[in-house]
């Protein structure tokens, strides 16, 4: 009788391998797990409970979103050395990793969620961990310092909800790198499950935002496609931006 089979990325969490079935399945995606010498194509794939698993790490980032902002941050050209950074829906940290590897001062993690960051970031002592958050209620305050640097990541939200108290909090001058989620913006246009295929939707989309963005006094404005997808399948693209003192 053969063995049992099952799910390629529950059997590599459960073996140790990856933390989180999210990293097993980015490890899937690019290429780097194998099945009893045979190359696992996709994450819902049933391989024998026995086999024997190689697996290497897809990103060296808590996150996926780690992959995103450290390709963004190099394409736009922020310097992050040294600067005071807010990552608006910071959740498992990808984005605040990436900033803190790339030498940020501080850098305040504000989420709507709690017991999101990843535990290698929870006690960093350069993190300010704003859980249960939401920026909007931050509307006529200031955080203990004014962030130079400023990364968005949010879901389930138009940027559009987001952007006007981000950049009330920053300082000035200051560098975006805000990520643009069609599937949140464009209303009514949602493709079969839930991805937007339709090109002319993620111009209108990021035009609109990039038009928005200069409306709140930002300049040096570029619109550019994300390093990767999202997780479920939708291309996203990043907003940089800068505003001058």
């Amino acid at each position: 009788m053969p063995p049992p089979r099952k799910r390629a990325d529950i059997l590599l969490v459960e073996r140790g391998l990856f933390e989180s079935r999210a990293r097993a399945q980015a490890a899937i995606e690019a290429g780097l797990v194998f099945a009893n010498d045979k190359q696992v194509g996709k994450a819902s794939e049933t391989v024998p409970v026995d086999a024997v698993v190689q697996a290497e790490s897809a990103h060296p980032w808590v996150s996926r979103g780690g992959v995103k902002l450290a390709a963004a941050l190099e394409h736009y050209g922020v310097e992050v050395e040294d600067h005071v950074c807010l990552d608006v829906g910071a959740s498992t940290g990808g984005f605040t990793e990436v900033l803190l590897a790339n030498g940020a001062a501080v850098v305040f993690a504000i989420d709507v969620g709690r017991d999101q960051l990843h535990p290698s970031l929870r006690n960093h002592p350069k993190i300010v961990s704003m859980e249960q958050t939401d920026i909007r209620s931050y509307e006529g305050k200031r955080l203990p310092q004014r962030p130079d640097v400023v990364v968005i990541d949010c879901s389930f939200i138009s940027l559009k909800a987001v952007l006007p108290v981000a950049l009330t909090l920053a300082a000035s001058p200051m560098s975006l790198l805000a990520l643009i989620k069609p599937q949140f913006e464009a209303k009514g246009a949602h493709g079969k499950g839930g991805i937007i295929k339709d090109a002319s939707v993620h111009q209108a989309v990021c035009d609109d935002i990039a038009a928005f963005a200069a409306s709140l006094g930002c300049s040096d404005i570029e619109i550019f496609p994300s390093s990767i997808k999202g997780g479920d399948g939708n291309a996203e693209f990043f907003l940089g931006a800068r505003r001058r003192g």
